[in-house]
């Protein structure tokens, strides 16, 4: 294999997704090979087509609740649906994609002796009684619910991280992402962003779960992936996991009235009932990524929305997508 300083061949798993899609990008642009797992469950086509041609891109259509068998010098673990409809969809599979899915890769870590990268998530807090959360809190999360698939399956994928970690000296590095947003969402996955923005240029109702006045933090992707190659670039030593996301806090009322107004769009706000378990407050403590990483966000809301509603404008429209540039 590779000394880890060079260019690399890299596993990502996830990659056809909305955020493993955007890191084929980076990871091509800083001159490595790139293999994208993905079996297409929420993932899509459409995101990796620019990259099909590459010379240093392969796609494997794969579920990693299966081994892989491949040859590669880092691990980049994004495999999981995110959305609270497609995880819901299948609660079983999703359990099964966070924790068989982390032991088929821990293992093939563990086989090549490689680096590898856990994106967890900030549902690992459930809906916290400590705000802003901390890497150090330890959560409030209801082990039962119609969010458990997901919220435990990322707690198991985590204890796995660093059991393999403990017991095997595996070179891990753990994210816990909170709410990020861009150009290649899912139309349909349900997210809050996403759902505002389609609903939004429809002209149609936005809908808002109970009042409106749960908070969340919302990350531009680029800002995250930032945050993730700082994070894999860290010695051995340092594991995490490192809360990324951005500290700005906003009601969810208070998004759907920007996301009216800079779409210019005639929707009116709809209430319903709250979901079961549904956070009331969201937002990072980001103290570890900016002393460990020197790292913090830095597009703001109004900026990133306008980048993401151009995105589904086009989609919507069935006009061609410009593909981002991301800085190496």
């Amino acid at each position: 294999m590779r000394n880890y300083e060079s260019t690399k061949r890299i596993l990502v798993t996830g990659g056809a997704g909305f955020l493993g899609s955007h890191l084929c990008d980076r990871l091509l642009a800083a001159g490595h090979e790139v293999v994208c797992a993905d079996n297409l469950f929420t993932g899509s086509k459409r995101n990796i087509a620019h990259l099909l041609a590459h010379p240093r891109f392969e796609f494997l259509r794969h579920d990693i609740t299966f081994p892989l068998f491949i040859e590669v010098d880092e691990i980049w673990n994004l495999a999981c649906p995110a959305s609270p409809i497609h995880y819901q969809h299948d609660p079983v599979q999703t359990t099964k994609t966070s924790v068989h899915g982390a032991i088929n890769m821990l293992g093939l870590a563990k086989r090549l002796d490689c680096r590898i990268f856990q994106a967890s998530t900030s549902e690992v807090y459930g809906d916290p009684q400590v705000h802003p959360q901390p890497e150090s809190y330890w959560g409030h999360v209801n082990s039962i619910g119609p969010r458990s698939c997901y919220d435990e399956g990322k707690r198991c994928a985590e204890t796995l991280f660093f059991d393999y970690h403990r017991q095997h000296g595996l070179d891990i590095k753990v994210a816990r992402i909170f709410n990020t947003y861009g150009p290649r969402m899912h139309p349909n996955d349900g997210r809050v962003v996403s759902n505002f923005i389609v609903q939004a240029l429809k002209n149609e109702a936005i809908t808002i779960y109970g009042e409106g006045q749960q908070t969340r933090s919302f990350c531009y992707v680029d800002d995250l992936l930032d945050g993730f190659l700082k994070l894999m670039a860290t010695p051995k030593g340092f594991t995490g996991p490192v809360n990324l996301g951005n500290p700005g806090e906003f009601t969810i009322r208070e998004l759907a009235e920007k996301v009216i107004a800079l779409v210019g769009s005639r929707s009116q706000l709809v209430f319903m009932p709250l979901p079961a378990d549904d956070p009331t407050q969201r937002k990072p403590d980001i103290s570890r990524a900016r002393e460990a990483l020197d790292w913090s966000p830095g597009i703001d809301l109004e900026t990133g929305l306008r980048s993401t509603i151009s995105y589904f404008d086009a989609l919507l429209a069935g006009r061609e997508i410009p593909t981002p540039v991301h800085a190496p």
